[in-house]
């Protein structure tokens, strides 16, 4: 785990002008928020929870990709399942219709060259994926799904009910950050830090793993703002002040903003 505060010059006067944030992504998907925040006045800390590695088996993901022919519904589950799990675009069939949970995840495909991916119309997430009418007549047809190592069995099980034939493509594992905690208990240290935003309920077990007690203490006084309610109720069963705000970035700078609004460079 690797403390990257970002400021970059000039950095701009705004709503968030000097509120420091602490973002908890994988570092090569923090920097959109990060260059929002900049935007807006604050300062970005960035703090990698949790470390994006390719499977130690890479024989499945070669496996789907030259058998795409024979699939009807492709769904990543993240950023991190596209990043690791997209073929070279010239495999990718033009019947296949692709599915994200989430306008963050349809943006990642639509960049490596996956066309129009369908996002869910009410909640980011399996249960919205789940809720959609294409995932509901899906009887007799072959889905896979990207994600990474351990993740939820929800939209898995419940398309095999619905009759899909569902396998699961681990293209990705998570590991724990080794490094970097004393960099951001110096920065708790030193009041540097105003909110702290959550994108994953296993990185913030990370995050309580690897600081000490007094950094924990501090990292627990900032509010923390995360875009799904299981994170947020997960982060609360963890003794944080966690406030739950819309989806992708849009909802956690939504959030931000909100909360400084109300409470003006409030340090915690």
């Amino acid at each position: 785990m690797s403390v990257h505060p970002l400021t970059p010059p000039p950095r701009a006067v705004g709503p968030l002008q000097d509120i420091g944030v602490i973002i908890t992504r994988p570092a090569r998907q923090a920097a959109g928020l990060a260059q929002t925040l900049a935007a807006l006045g604050a300062t970005s800390i960035i703090v990698p929870a949790i470390i994006i590695l390719p499977p130690a088996d890479l024989a499945t993901l070669a496996r789907v990709h030259a058998s795409l022919a024979d699939v009807d519904i492709a769904i990543f589950v993240s950023a991190n399942a596209v990043e690791y799990g997209v073929p070279d675009p010239r495999q990718w069939p033009a019947h296949l219709r692709a599915f994200a949970p989430g306008p963050g995840t349809a943006s990642a495909l639509v960049a490596t060259g996956v066309p129009a991916p369908v996002i869910p119309s009410s909640s980011y997430d399996s249960e919205g994926l789940l809720a959609l009418p294409e995932l509901n007549a899906v009887a007799g047809k072959r889905v896979v799904i990207f994600r990474g190592e351990g993740g939820r069995t929800l939209l898995g099980d419940t398309l095999r009910e619905r009759g899909a034939d569902v396998e699961y493509v681990d293209c990705y594992r998570r590991a724990m950050p080794q490094t970097g905690a004393e960099g951001l208990s110096l920065v708790l240290a030193n009041g540097g830090a105003d909110a702290l935003t959550l994108t994953s309920s296993e990185g913030l077990d990370n995050l309580c793993t690897l600081l000490g007690a007094h950094a924990l203490h501090a990292l627990r006084a900032l509010p923390a703002f995360a875009p799904h309610l299981r994170i947020v109720d997960h982060a609360r069963s963890k003794g944080f002040t966690a406030i739950a705000t819309g989806g992708s970035d849009a909802g956690l700078v939504a959030g931000l903003l909100e909360w400084f609004s109300a409470h003006p460079r409030q340090r915690y």
